[in-house]
């Protein structure tokens, strides 16, 4: 893969390098101006600092970072709830339309960040492993974190491209040449970082920061790839550990503070800390909200359809969706702070509570524990000022809860990772929801194309069906 031809030295200088951008730290001198594995690992400070940079480079990724090449824009355009403000948008078009061409960019961008992340984790780990100057504590903690982060990673890499290259190191010269492997692989990988970073990580935050992983971070995520894998017994288990933290996670009642830096409801945040400019406002919010007067520098905007579709009581559209006068088109409004160098107040939101008590509702529903589910679900529907299923439909069917759960889904998770992308995909639902309004929809366009420089460059890659 030509996005892993770094020879070990220079990642290990960029992941520093990301770091210098941000907070202070051990000024190490080194000839030409270069940064050795050895340096880098050759004490706690330095290896707390390296992985400190992997944070910061989540934050700047355009795999990770919420802006206009994240996860959360491409796959939000590839579902019924988001669009490109302009149809000259061509790139955006071909994800809304689901006519990626193998030569798009933005999807060249995604591919390739996605896989410098987990090489900048391959190398932290090997770094650890390597070193003899790290304590021992340190060591296993900061493994956790990384693990963590690389299966973070290759969640989003194998339900949005399928089988894709395992990498697990940094020699670059077999990387290069790496072949697919299967969605099954990827995912025992996965479940075996989470496990292990289970194992190591602790419940708390560091100084009470949660843009740090902890221990329920890696719960919560093994809570949604049980879920993705129809494992619904540890996916309600999993996810009911999550609920049971009540002393340090809670469905907030108002809903224009759960997006703030360190919210109740906050599992796992990005900090603006990353940019490494003076800039403190999140990208979420720079992509997603429309300035008054500036308003030819927006690019996307919310479908009137997705607008509609929604209660005009819910406590959602009145506070995480508004309305553009001059454009005449909806926006998200979850972030409300689009450019800012005042003192931070909003962190960007990976994951949080709410998506627990909808995981578990669809595990519980799975094993026609209904009233279970109701409940859970209810949780949601109260916070957004709604009739609760539990006294307007009690009896309401299997078929029509899992219906609701996926709706609710759909109205509390919009514009955040890809999530209605991904659970139109994994129910099956794609076709039948996106195809009915596009003539020209196919069950291989559930899949994003291998970028085609990949192809060049690797022979051993193959396209997926379809492209």
């Amino acid at each position: 893969m030509k996005t892993l031809y770094k020879i070990k030295q220079v990642l290990v200088l960029l992941l520093f390098g990301f770091l210098t951008s941000c907070e202070d730290f051990l000024e190490i001198e080194t000839p030409d101006n270069k940064i050795t594995s050895e340096v880098v690992f050759d004490n706690d400070e330095t290896a707390i600092s390296a992985m400190t940079g992997i944070y910061n480079q989540l934050f700047n990724s355009p795999f990770s970072s919420g802006g206009h090449t994240s996860v959360t824009v491409l796959a939000g355009l590839s579902a019924d709830a988001l669009e490109p403000i302009r149809t000259t948008n061509l790139s955006y078009m071909e994800f809304e339309q689901h006519e990626i061409l193998p030569d798009n960019n933005r999807n060249l961008n995604l591919w390739s960040s996605a896989y410098n992340i987990i090489y900048l984790t391959n190398s932290l780990i090997e770094g650890l492993s390597d070193s003899e100057n790290i304590s021992e504590n340190l060591r296993f903690k900061l493994e956790g974190e990384a693990k963590f982060v690389r299966a973070f990673t290759y969640f989003y890499l194998v339900n949005l491209y399928g089988d894709v290259p395992l990498i697990l190191s940094t020699d670059y010269q077999d990387n290069s040449l790496a072949s697919r492997n299967s969605e099954s692989e990827i995912y025992m990988q996965i479940i075996g970082d989470l496990q292990a970073a289970v194992e190591i990580l602790s419940s708390g935050y560091d100084q009470g920061e949660r843009t740090q992983v902890n221990q329920t971070a890696a719960i919560a995520l093994l809570a949604r790839v049980n879920l993705y894998l129809k494992n619904w017994e540890q996916a309600e288990s999993l996810s009911s550990q999550v609920i049971s933290q009540s002393n340090t996670y809670e469905i907030l009642e108002n809903l224009d503070k759960v997006f703030l830096a360190n919210s109740m409801e906050a599992i796992w945040q990005l900090s603006p800390k990353g940019s490494g400019s003076v800039l403190t406002n999140t990208n979420d919010g720079a992509s997603f909200l429309i300035h008054p007067f500036f308003s030819f520098l927006a690019n996307l905007k919310i479908e009137h359809a997705f607008v509609f579709s929604i209660n005009e009581n819910d406590l959602r559209v009145q506070n995480w969706i508004g309305f553009h006068l001059g454009l005449e088109v909806y926006y998200a409004n979850k972030y409300k702070i689009q450019n800012s160098t005042e003192p931070i107040t909003e962190y960007s939101m990976v994951l949080r509570l709410a998506e627990q008590y909808l995981i578990r509702a669809e595990a519980r529903a799975m094993q026609e524990n209904l009233q279970g589910a109701i409940a859970d679900l209810d949780v949601i529907r109260k916070r957004a000022g709604l009739d609760l299923l539990s006294e307007i439909n009690p009896t309401i069917t299997k078929e029509n809860l899992l219906d609701k759960i996926l709706e609710e889904r759909r109205k509390e998770l919009f514009t955040e990772w890809g999530h209605r992308w991904l659970d139109l995909k994994r129910t099956g639902k794609a076709g039948e929801i996106l195809g009915a309004g596009d003539p020209l929809w196919q069950e291989t366009d559930v899949l994003y194309p291998i970028p085609a420089a990949e192809l060049m460059t690797n022979p051993n890659l193959t396209q997926n069906n379809g492209y």
